[in-house]
């Protein structure tokens, strides 16, 4: 009898190959690319690639977020640091914040995010919330209406 452990293994994901999609409905010049979902731990891996003026709506986050800056600079308008190339942005779980661009070029970041990220509206409500659910949907709605044989990015088989 084989046991489903025994077809987890190391996995080199082509990241080249998956498709960039636009962040929809929440920006249209924002693209993400789904690299790799963990439904055990709610995780999502992504990168993300935004023009320099870029604005993001407020959220908040249920689980950690480590964040690595590919290219570009950006900020949270709540704090004073700005991350740059090569920076590394960790996230407390709970945290609660606006991303914005530095105007120094497009921004590429590698996000790890854990749980829920919900949006916050102007008076502290939620309008929506994502999770890996919810990435994995938009990435599977991405490739069909793009005709794209999507990746089964929930696997832990080689």
């Amino acid at each position: 009898m084989s046991m489903h452990y025994e077809n987890i293994d190391t996995a080199l994901i082509d990241a080249e190959a998956l498709p960039w999609h636009p962040f929809l409905p929440y920006a249209t010049d924002v693209f993400i690319k789904v690299l790799k979902v963990d439904p055990v731990r709610g995780e999502w891996i992504t990168l993300l690639k935004a023009p320099a003026d870029v604005k993001l709506p407020k959220h908040h986050h249920s689980g950690t977020v480590m964040v690595y800056t590919i290219s570009g600079q950006w900020r949270y308008l709540e704090h004073d640091w700005v991350a740059g190339p090569g920076s590394f942005v960790y996230e407390t779980a709970g945290t609660q914040h606006t991303p914005a661009g530095d105007s120094k070029g497009e921004v590429i970041t590698l996000n790890i995010v854990q749980g829920d990220w919900s949006l916050i509206g102007p008076e502290g409500q939620v309008l929506a919330i994502e999770n890996w659910k919810t990435v994995v949907k938009r990435y599977l709605d991405h490739c069909a209406s793009a005709n794209i044989k999507p990746v089964d990015v929930t696997s832990f088989s080689v």
